[in-house]
């Protein structure tokens, strides 16, 4: 099985933007769509927006994604 391309998860990403505002609610719908669901951009977001280490942004992006299969 191959990994997804860039513009597969791109595609994908935004059929879940929704999802991803309500779970980190102080992100805009912008900032999401802007991250892609690019995993280091989106934990940088998060860090930023919820005052929480690398490391526990990391860990709720990764988790959220791995739900998502993205």
């Amino acid at each position: 099985m191959s990994l997804p391309t860039a513009n597969e998860i791109k595609g994908k990403w935004k059929q879940h933007v929704g999802d991803a505002k309500i779970a980190w609610g102080k992100l805009t719908e912008d900032e999401l769509l802007q991250s892609e669901g690019h995993e280091q951009k989106l934990a940088g977001l998060v860090q930023e927006r919820y005052a929480v280490t690398a490391q526990e942004a990391r860990k709720q992006v990764n988790a959220f994604l791995e739900k998502l299969k993205l």
